[in-house]
């Protein structure tokens, strides 16, 4: 029995300690997102009261940073009465005009934008931009197009000193779905790097965009200094690219969001 007893104790202890391990993890990944989810609000939040007015036109993106920005201009448009008119870049962006009751238009009706409002999956010293993590790089750039501004929000964990440094997932291309073999072979060519498919998550086969077309991820050499420009004009020549997730010398102004509850601001040199 005294042997029982020792085995039960042992694996008492074991099972103990893995749980207790396993909790502190636990709760200190979520200090950690709701430390995110905070910078991401005071930045969305600084950056509407600053760049919203009555009467205006304004580009809604895409991700998570954006349900804290869409929430703030909700509050703004009812406690101001103000009159807004916002153009979505994604169904997810649509649905949260939709769901917050603001004023839905597109660019058919508001080819014109007085500022566009994004987030950013990394943010480098030039303010160039990866976006396209959520797979919406096309609507997003052709909405940021047509703004007079580009307005980014970020938490603290999307700037970096050169692309690559703190984003791991490579640069989005969207490409027709027929050439997509092609065109990974192609930039491999021109820049080396790897270039996967990237898959669904809640089905079988590829991730499929609002667009009907595929995406690739690039990672690339991050020990090449690559002029971005070129290589964002190179590979969006290749016959099979719709666009690239390279936002180059479109940002007006960077909003980040710090672990202290400050807002750092980067404009263009």
């Amino acid at each position: 029995m005294r042997v029982t007893g020792n085995v039960h104790n042992k694996t008492f202890y074991r099972l103990f300690w893995h749980f207790s391990s396993y909790f502190k993890q636990s709760r200190s990944h979520s200090l950690i997102m709701e430390s995110l989810n905070e910078a991401k609000r005071i930045a969305a939040r600084r950056a509407i009261d600053e760049h919203v007015e009555d009467n205006s036109v304004i580009g809604i993106g895409s991700g998570s940073t954006i349900v804290f920005a869409v929430t703030r201009l909700a509050e703004r448009v009812k406690s101001e009465k103000l009159n807004v008119i916002c153009v979505p870049t994604s169904f997810q962006a649509r649905q949260l005009i939709i769901e917050n009751k603001l004023c839905l238009g597109d660019l058919e009706t508001h080819p014109e934008l007085d500022c566009t409002v994004d987030g950013a999956d990394e943010v480098d010293r030039d303010l160039t931009l990866i976006k396209g993590g959520g797979g919406c790089l096309t609507q997003e750039k052709i909405v940021a197009s047509c703004a007079k501004k580009l307005v980014i929000i970020a938490d603290y964990t999307k700037k970096s000193e050169r692309l690559g440094d703190q984003y791991k997932k490579g640069i989005p291309i969207e490409v027709i779905p027929i050439a997509y073999v092609p065109v990974s072979i192609k930039i491999r060519e021109h820049f080396g790097g790897n270039v996967t498919l990237r898959m669904a998550k809640m089905k079988a086969g590829p991730l499929v965009t609002d667009n009907g077309n595929f995406i690739l991820d690039w990672n690339f050499p991050t020990d090449k200094n690559l002029d971005w420009p070129s290589v964002n004009e190179t590979i969006t020549m290749i016959p099979g690219v719709v666009e690239t997730g390279l936002f180059v010398g479109m940002t007006s102004k960077v909003y980040f969001g710090l672990p202290d509850g400050s807002v750092k601001t980067t404009e263009p040199l």
